[in-house]
This record gives structure tokens, C-alpha cells and sequence, in this order.
């Protein structure tokens, strides 16, 4: 299985918008299509800091907040 393929389908687009969002944030000029030409830094940090979004959405969905 391919790494970059969406384990739940319909999440594909939240996810994309997730990206774009994130990559915003970050100054990371992330856009449709190819992006080869990122560092490897740049977008190591996009995909860091949506692993570090869901993590802070999950704890708090525990503590019931």
C-alpha cells in the first residue's frame, strides 16, 4: 500500500484542506498539483505539524473539552 493513499476515502478533501491550512500557517508555499520543489524541511514540517494538530485535538476531545 501506497504511503500518500487515505485510509478513509471521503476524508481525502478534509485532509487536503487540512494540509493547505496548516501549510498557511507555516509560511509553506504548499499548492495544488506537484510540489517538488519544497525542501525536505518544508515539508517535513507541514506534515509535523498536522500530526501535532490531530494529537492536540485528540487529547482534548479526551479531557472532554
Amino acid at each position: 500500500m501506497s504511503k500518500n493513499t487515505t485510509n478513509v476515502p471521503e476524508a481525502k478533501e478534509a485532509m487536503d484542506r487540512f494540509k493547505m491550512e496548516v501549510a498557511s500557517e507555516l509560511g509553506v508555499n504548499l499548492k495544488e498539483g506537484y510540489n517538488g520543489d519544497l525542501t525536505s524541511r518544508e515539508a517535513g514540517s507541514v506534515g509535523g505539524g498536522m500530526v501535532k494538530k490531530m494529537i492536540e485535538a485528540q487529547e482534548r476531545q479526551m479531557a472532554g473539552k
